[in-house]
């Protein structure tokens, strides 16, 4: 199990754009996707794709989500 800090993809409204937020720890372990935790968030277990270790260049610009991506892990 492996835990650190985290940017988060976020898909944003219907006024505004996708984003990558901070504050974010995750944790990797033999689970399905990755469990995100923040005090101002509800934990869940989200997707690899959606949650990046290194803090992005640009916090608007979207990972490659694939094709009928899901966003939450139940």
């Amino acid at each position: 199990m492996k835990t650190s800090k985290c940017w988060v993809w976020f898909k944003g409204s219907l006024n505004e754009g996708g984003f990558w937020k901070d504050g974010f720890t995750c944790t990797i372990d033999e689970k399905p996707g990755i469990l995100i935790e923040s005090p101002a968030y509800i934990s869940c277990r989200v997707p690899n794709w959606r949650v990046s270790t290194k803090e992005p260049d640009d916090l608007k610009k979207c990972p490659l989500i694939p094709e009928d991506a899901i966003w939450k892990i139940i």
